[in-house]
């Protein structure tokens, strides 16, 4: 069964220098209907104009994932560490027992685009951390790179729960597929472009939940479409 989220149904945060779009409940958006998916919690879509950004703010108890798709995100914390974050990076902050952090526009001149991602720990008081790894466009060509995973197997950044996040660029007519094992569900997010999921059309922003489905085959639908896939535990 596949369950299409459209991007136009997404809730909405506009703060002049944020236009944020929210696939679940998120601040001051709820839809009970909406409140996530399996162990997927958050998927916001941001763009933040030149030299703005997210002031020192806390979170605890979650997996964050941030991804972005065009420019550069600035960010620093409590614990010290402090990167930029670029298109092909891949970074995860375990805010575990508590972290303090802000997110900038790493420049004055450009807005950036990006995806946070929350993703339900496994358990619950891991201490705080960081990992950060770039993903180049050749690896992700035409194919579901595993970007994060539990293990941190193939060279993916290794995530709090039983999780694969895949990213991919599809090429228009070029086709992947993908098999879930037992007890798996999955979801779907177009970042860029278009694609066909099992032979419906998903188009930039669209989501879908994937449950009681053996495999699916993604389909480029635009010149190049940028998708992630998470695989997780139903």
């Amino acid at each position: 069964m596949i369950t299409l989220r459209p991007a136009q149904e997404r809730g909405i945060a506009n703060f002049g220098w944020l236009d944020s779009r929210h696939t679940f409940s998120f601040g001051e958006y709820f839809d009970p209907s909406h409140m996530g998916f399996a162990t997927l919690r958050v998927i916001n879509e941001d763009k933040v104009t030149p030299g703005a950004g997210f002031g020192t703010h806390g979170h605890r108890d979650m997996e964050i994932i941030s991804y972005v798709l065009e420019g550069a995100l600035e960010h620093k914390d409590s614990i010290g560490t402090g990167s930029v974050i670029r298109p092909g990076d891949v970074q995860r902050m375990s805010a575990g027992t508590g972290i303090m952090h802000s997110e900038y526009n790493a420049s004055k001149t450009d807005p950036v685009h990006f995806l946070q991602i929350w993703i339900l720990p496994e358990k619950k008081g891991i201490a705080p951390g960081y990992e950060q790894k770039t993903f180049t466009e050749a690896e992700k060509r035409n194919t579901l790179r595993l970007v994060g995973s539990r293990d941190g197997r193939d060279g993916s950044i290794t995530i709090h729960q039983d999780i694969n996040l895949y990213a991919g660029l599809l090429q228009d007519s070029e086709t992947v597929n993908h098999r879930f094992a037992e007890g798996r569900v999955g979801w779907l997010q177009v970042a860029r472009g278009a694609v066909q999921l099992n032979g419906q059309l998903l188009l930039a922003g669209d989501g879908a939940a994937i449950a009681q489905e053996d495999a699916i085959a993604l389909k480029g639908a635009a010149d190049t479409a940028e998708v992630l896939l998470f695989d997780m535990a139903a």
